[in-house]
């Protein structure tokens, strides 16, 4: 008998025997579903997040920073930013003035509803010209601010998640108070955003440099003539980027933090879920001794019970996979989280399914190795006679 032929009988005398051995199989089937389960729960924060970073990108828009600089150094001083605007390729709005939204951030301090709790984040000040580009910012009450004034607008996260953002409300801003006049949308953003005025946040602050400059194209095609005419002009020391690629930019710190929290969480289980496979493989093992021994007294190898063993453990940790996917997408896919203040859903992909079953064919693998070996290296005579 060759070896694939005695390796297939044996995998099916093996899987014969599953019922009889249920306490064990549910061990394994349990370990694995758990396993697998928070490790796509896990990593479905990173493909959420990312989504969520992702969900207002165009690709007609471009981003201009100082050249060399990386995402939180970026300063664009007045001249050149004002440079930026006589360059080919740049839309224009119904007024006929070009496109541009002019940048600069600084941190704000907010309290959470009903704990109190300090959180900071960035309060932007940009152009006016921002509803023109980002079609996708819906008022829901009041207006925009007005160029020269302390005046902020608030997405409808924001108002729900932090205290004194109502209509209306002063906030205090560098000594200065400055009115709420309005509350907006934008598209599926989850994340708090707090805009005002760059003009008059720059005085405020004392800066005479943006952050970064953002302009709208008249078509995604357009981005390699205006970043060579940028390239072009000595008289700036600029980069353009595509609004993308920006964005991928300033995501990858976060999304490499959240995946490795989950693999590292994932490793742990994972190692706990195999030491109960082995145990369970062995108990298996154990009770099919004069079984095997049978068989290999009969004329069948040590290669095959390995190789059986083996396949056997991983078609185990399989129903084990599938199911843990399955929870995960029915209790997690779509909910909201918060991790290090950035708001979004969890997201579970069938590319995270997939990972989720590698990953618990590799726990069955090594898994089963040990008890495949014990199989394999079990003394015949002394197999035949164990009771």
């Amino acid at each position: 008998m060759n070896f694939l032929r005695q390796s297939t009988a044996l995998l099916r005398l093996n899987l014969a025997g599953l019922v009889a051995r249920s306490g064990s199989v549910l061990t394994i089937l349990i370990g694995v579903s758990c396993t697998v389960g928070v490790l796509v729960s896990m990593l479905a924060m990173g493909t959420g997040a990312h989504r969520q970073a992702l969900g207002d990108v165009r690709d007609d828009i471009a981003i201009v920073v100082s050249r060399g600089s990386s995402d939180l150094d970026s300063s664009v001083p007045r001249d050149e930013a004002a440079a930026v605007a006589d360059l080919p390729g740049i839309a224009v709005g119904s007024d006929g003035k070009p496109l541009i939204g002019y940048q600069s951030v600084v941190i704000m301090e907010g309290h959470r509803r009903g704990t109190g709790a300090r959180v900071f984040f960035p309060l932007i000040g940009t152009s006016p010209t921002v509803t023109a580009m980002r079609p996708e910012i819906h008022f829901t009450e009041g207006r925009m601010f007005a160029p020269g004034l302390h005046e902020l607008v608030v997405s409808n996260p924001c108002v729900r998640t932090f205290s004194g953002f109502e209509l209306g409300a002063e906030r205090d801003v560098r000594g200065v108070g400055w009115t709420v006049v309005g509350h907006f949308d934008q598209g599926n953003s989850m994340n708090c955003l707090v805009l005002a005025d760059v003009e008059t946040l720059m005085t405020a602050f004392g800066r005479n440099v943006f952050t970064e400059v953002s302009v709208e194209l008249k078509s995604p095609r357009d981005f390699d003539a205006f970043r060579t005419a940028l390239e072009a002009n000595p008289a700036v020391k600029l980069d353009a980027r595509r609004e993308r690629d920006q964005v991928e930019g300033r995501f990858k710190g976060l999304k490499a933090l959240l995946n490795f929290a989950a693999y590292f969480v994932g490793a742990i289980m994972a190692v706990g879920a195999t030491l109960g496979a082995v145990n369970s493989l062995y108990s298996i093992v154990d009770a099919r001794r004069r079984e095997l021994a049978t068989l290999r007294a009969i004329g069948f190898g040590s290669g095959a019970i390995v190789v059986a063993t083996l396949v056997e453990s991983m078609l185990l940790a399989l129903p084990g996979a599938l199911l843990g996917a399955a929870l995960a997408w029915l209790f997690f896919h779509g909910m909201a989280v918060s991790p290090f203040g950035f708001t979004f859903r969890l997201d579970v992909t069938p590319q995270l399914a997939e990972i989720g079953i590698a990953w618990a064919l590799v726990m069955g693998l090594i898994g089963g190795l040990l008890p495949a070996l014990r199989a394999a290296r079990m003394p015949v005579t002394t197999a035949l006679r164990a009771t």
